[in-house]
């Protein structure tokens, strides 16, 4: 599996120490450092089930000094996708990606009834 994360972000910390406390494996990949590509974000957004404003990381800097709450909606998926890729701080953190699931933003439960329905977790 791999992990994009922020490493200065509580969150994501949160989220390692319940991988690790569930003995799930996982590279990480900063999302600062290294976004996901366009293609990348593309096929995430279609595997996730999540609507892609879930993606923006509504909460942070950018996207408030950039007004996005009240830009997305006019936006189209393709602007939106390359917005996104364009700067790793304006996407949710931290997201699981495995082979056939993506885990956008830590909400244990969630993330524990996901993993239990695909087999990566012991009900």
């Amino acid at each position: 599996m791999l992990l994009y994360e922020y490493p200065p972000c509580s969150t994501c910390k949160r989220t390692k120490a319940w991988l690790d406390e569930h003995h799930l494996l996982y590279d990480t990949r900063n999302i600062k450092m290294e976004p996901p590509t366009v293609e990348e974000l593309k096929a995430y957004y279609r595997q996730s089930d999540v609507p892609l404003k879930r993606f923006f990381n509504t909460s942070g800097l950018v996207y408030k000094e950039l007004g996005l709450k009240d830009k997305l909606e006019a936006m189209s998926e393709e602007e939106q996708l390359d917005l996104l890729a364009s700067n790793g701080m304006l996407i949710k953190r931290p997201i699981l990606i495995g082979p056939d699931f993506v885990l956008v933003g830590f909400r244990p439960k969630e993330w524990h009834q996901k993993l239990v329905e695909i087999g990566y977790l012991d009900a």
